[in-house]
């Protein structure tokens, strides 16, 4: 490698400075203008702070399918139906609880869904699902009012009685379902599903989480309502039932 000689390095040297200077960011010398620059960057941390607590919520919560906690019930959010047939996301939900019942990892399947008009049953067409792959129909729960990720952590505790789940879905939403679980009170462990292709719509699902964690902190804050609550179900402590027997 050749050496510069110090002529050049003198001649070089002024050359280096400007560019510097021109790179350097130009704050503003106004009170203004500081202002300004001082309100964009607290609305930057502020924006950044309900990722930062999901991430740290459900940070040690986080299984697979091998070592996860063998727990009663696994519950599993529904994710789009195409025509009458899972969403190949919630396929892969389903794919994920129907493995950990084969193994004994958890006895009974809480599957929650949209059901909000008669041509669209999220729920039914998870059930169906979770059958041909050998689950069996007794051992699955369906509530047909888990209209988004709170409804149905809130639902399981107070409508079914859950107290501990396994919670299963795409690994850009694991960590929010966990945090919002945990805070209805439902102690859970999150398995992401797998074989996901990382395609335009999952990108779009872990840009949109980024959004979806203010309203979780909201709701976290806040503490809701479902749409929708009414009587208290038996369907979950019924299905343990016919684990026992």
């Amino acid at each position: 490698m050749r050496h510069l000689r110090p002529g050049k390095l003198r001649l070089l040297r002024p050359r280096l400075l400007r560019l510097l200077t021109l790179l350097r960011p130009r704050l503003p010398r106004t009170r203004a203008g500081q202002r300004a620059v001082q309100l964009v960057m607290l609305g930057c941390v502020l924006a950044l702070l309900p990722s930062t607590w999901l991430f740290l919520a459900a940070d040690d919560r986080l299984r697979t399918t091998r070592d996860v906690p063998r727990t009663e019930v696994a519950m599993v959010f529904g994710a789009g139906l195409r025509g009458a047939e899972p969403s190949p996301y919630l396929a892969h939900r389903l794919d994920a609880a129907a493995e950990l019942y084969r193994s004994g990892r958890i006895e009974v399947v809480l599957v929650t869904g949209d059901n909000s008009r008669e041509d669209y049953d999220e729920p039914d067409s998870m059930r169906t699902y979770l059958t041909e792959r050998g689950v069996p129909d007794r051992r699955i729960v369906s509530d047909y009012a888990g209209f988004d990720t709170w409804d149905s952590c809130v639902r399981a505790k107070k409508i079914f009685g859950v107290d501990e789940a396994v919670l299963i879905s795409q690994g850009f939403h694991i960590r929010r379902a966990v945090a919002l679980c945990q805070q209805a009170g439902v102690t859970s462990y999150g398995v992401p599903a797998q074989g996901d292709r990382r395609d335009g719509t999952w990108y779009y699902g872990a840009v949109r989480e980024l959004f979806a964690g203010t309203k979780a902190a909201t709701e976290a804050v806040f503490e809701p309502d479902p749409m929708f609550l009414g009587p208290k179900e038996p369907g979950v402590s019924r299905a343990l039932a016919t684990a026992a027997e």
